[in-house]
């Protein structure tokens, strides 16, 4: 935990240690078929406890569900917890031993009922689980590891994340067109917003209130510059605060997430988190769409011709935009530093592909969404292996640029001047911009797993559970 990073492993030490964890998954199969009547000894209760706490602090520091299964069946195999089977839901996690012979199975488990966003701590535990998978940390090290990972300092301070937070909507802001002026109202306008969050959490108000709330004051302030800059003639693309704001708020994590879960098989945690999407989509229209209604009865004209739109630019303040909202949404999850170089080149490459194929070749925006989603995908995933590192902390930071905030604005204000089948389309336009975002983002995954070997558990090409349920089972 000094803070110093890890030397990328090799290709050919990869390929070494793809091979050993390969092994030594095949051994522990190979034991676990053999049900004889011969005693053997109980599981260790401190494998069993460390197993169950890392696959806990995983799942509430936003790793996926199948890349939890993975970890946790790992740690059973290095500290040899035989039979051992895991089962991972949205909230809760199970891990079952059978001993063999006449011994009961042993079972265990635990519920995530905080989550706190920490790509820093997911990235750490996932060393633990891979120095632990190759025999590396004894149990009492890796114990005494994990609690370290549990009580360690993030690598930013709390005002960094909350700056991080604020620079997303100003940098969404600029990307759109909105100006210097404008970029710094919508930083002030998305502080503002996260803290009234704050303060509703702490007084134990539900999520979805929060997020009205923050989309609500965000939106005010951007109805209030728009109505002064009107009424002074001013000409600033106030509309782009909202834009900002919203593209923060956007659910891009339990997105991907949701999506991962379900292309994996694990239709329970898909389901729970795909509702998470909604009703976080569902808080941010309540919020921005009861501002736009009230803006409109109050008599602040807002002109659908000139919505604030990025369009199809590659201008050096568009990419600066698209570069700074990748970066300040990385540091908001808690990417760990020494990845922000690369989630700011992803977060141009995205946006330049998105915009190429969209300029040059005439696609809709769904189509242009899931090439650079694509793209992305396949980059993400094939620096998480170089680096050893997980895939989540470079691929999540790095859609921000494509989040539909501009759709999702459109929307509420057609929907609020009357014309509801416009601002209807538009609204599932955005939805659509979002899946193809997440599906994009996981078929890249696919491409570059469908080759690879090996895996936290040995889940390579060859061992990936779901991918064995219907006809992958065939000729096996």
């Amino acid at each position: 935990m000094s803070g110093e990073p890890e030397r990328p492993v090799p290709p050919g030490e990869d390929r070494m240690l793809s091979r050993m964890r390969d092994w030594r998954a095949s051994r522990h199969d190979a034991i676990s078929e053999d049900l004889s009547d011969e005693e053997e000894a109980l599981p260790d209760a401190r494998a069993i406890d460390l197993v169950l706490r890392v696959g806990e602090l995983l799942l509430a520091s936003g790793e996926g569900t199948e890349t939890v299964s993975e970890a946790m069946l790992s740690l059973s195999v290095a500290f040899n917890l035989p039979r051992s089977e895991v089962s991972v839901t949205f909230t809760t996690i199970t891990l079952s031993t059978h001993p063999g012979g006449d011994q009961p199975p042993i079972t265990g488990e635990r519920v995530v009922r905080r989550r706190s966003l920490d790509y820093f701590r997911v990235s750490e535990l996932h060393s633990l689980v891979q120095q632990s998978a190759l025999g590396l940390l004894e149990l009492e090290d890796a114990a005494a590891r994990l609690e370290q990972i549990r009580r360690a300092r993030p690598p930013y301070p709390t005002w960094v994340v909350v700056v991080g937070f604020g620079l997303i909507a100003s940098s969404a802001s600029l990307m759109v067109g909105g100006g210097l002026i404008v970029a710094t109202v919508a930083f002030l306008a998305a502080v503002l917003g996260d803290r009234t969050s704050v303060f509703l959490a702490r007084r134990g108000v539900a999520e979805f209130y929060q997020m009205a709330a923050a989309a609500a004051v965000a939106a005010a302030i951007g109805v209030g510059l728009l109505w002064v800059s009107n009424e002074l003639a001013l000409g600033l693309q106030a509309g782009a605060i909202i834009t900002g704001n919203i593209m923060a708020l956007l659910p891009g994590r339990p997105l991907v997430a949701s999506l991962q879960d379900g292309i994996s098989g694990t239709y329970v945690s898909a389901s729970a988190r795909l509702l998470e999407t909604f009703f976080i989509l569902g808080a941010i229209v309540s919020g921005v769409g009861a501002v736009a209604y009230v803006a409109l009865r109050l008599g602040v004209s807002i002109d659908l011709d000139s919505l604030p739109s990025a369009g199809t630019s590659m201008e050096l303040p568009v990419l600066v935009g698209a570069a700074g909202i990748a970066v300040a949404f990385a540091v908001s999850l808690v990417v760990p530093l020494r990845i922000l170089p690369w989630v700011a080149l992803m977060g141009v490459m995205i946006w330049t592909i998105y915009a190429s194929m969209r300029s040059l070749l005439e696609v809709p925006p769904v189509v242009g969404t899931v090439v650079g989603a694509i793209a992305v995908g396949m980059v993400g995933h094939w620096l998480a292996r170089w680096a050893q590192r997980p895939v989540l902390p470079y691929l999540i930071p790095s859609i921000a640029p494509l989040l539909p905030g501009s759709l999702l604005y459109r929307g509420l204000i057609e929907f609020t001047q009357g014309t509801a089948v416009s601002g209807l389309l538009s609204l599932v336009e955005a939805v659509m911009v979002g899946l193809a975002l997440g599906a994009g983002v996981n078929l890249g995954g696919e491409l570059v797993r469908a080759f690879q070997r090996g895996g936290l558990a040995g889940a390579g090409m060859r061992s990936r559970p779901a991918a064995h349920r219907t006809r992958g089972g065939y000729g096996q």
